[in-house]
């Protein structure tokens, strides 16, 4: 979140006041960001008990983690419109740094951060955290996968309110409550994000449809 705030404050002070700074350096703080979480992940890993990939190893319970991921990537890129998006202005097109090799560098970091750290962070407060919290504040005592119509529209709205697609983010918070609800496992919640993030990833550097960064 600081991060987040760092880059939204360049970016009004360079549009306010006229301080010269590039959207090129501005958007450095990505790797940072997602090399900040990726750290406090791991420093606090034993912690997180809910979080058991032996789980993947339930085959039918993957393929269906996989195959909602993909469909919440395919319905994401055909729900941009324009009276359900937060924010505007032009998407900052990677391909506008010159220096190659610090481009190449924040694409991977963007692939792999959203691929890797946003879905086990995300899916960590999300699905594990807020979703059993709003059911009762020991949330610990709540169990995993425990439905509560409450809980599952609160989460989808805050989810969808978080995104500046916002019908979409409506969709994939539905989406992904309602395979926590399936499954019982927040493992598979960080496989079917990291899917979605994965392929959307790969269809935004494909395309250059950038507004999907």
């Amino acid at each position: 979140m600081a991060f987040i705030g760092a880059e939204e404050a360049l970016k009004f002070l360079s549009d306010s006041i006229g301080l010269n700074i590039s959207p090129n350096r501005v958007v450095y703080l990505y790797p940072l960001r997602a090399a900040a979480a990726a750290a406090a992940l791991a420093y606090f890993w034993r912690s997180y008990g809910e979080l058991s990939f032996g789980e993947l190893k339930d085959l039918k319970k993957s393929f269906i983690s996989i195959i909602s991921g993909f469909a919440v990537f395919v319905l994401w890129v055909n729900m941009d419109w324009d009276f359900a998006r937060f924010g505007g202005g032009e998407p900052f097109n990677p391909l506008s740094i010159e220096d190659s090799a610090q481009r190449s560098f924040y694409m991977a970091s963007r692939l792999l951060g959203a691929a890797l750290v946003v879905p086990v962070m995300e899916e960590l407060f999300w699905r594990s955290f807020l979703i059993r919290y709003i059911d009762k504040p020991d949330f610990m005592s709540v169990p995993v996968g425990r439905f509560s119509l409450a809980a599952f529209a609160f989460t989808t709205l805050l989810f969808g309110l978080e995104h500046n697609m916002v019908a979409a983010g409506l969709m994939a918070g539905a989406a992904y409550n309602a395979l926590l609800y399936s499954t019982r496992s927040v493992t598979h919640c960080v496989l079917a994000h990291a899917v979605t993030n994965l392929s959307l990833g790969v269809y935004v550097m494909m395309t250059g449809n950038w507004q999907f960064w």
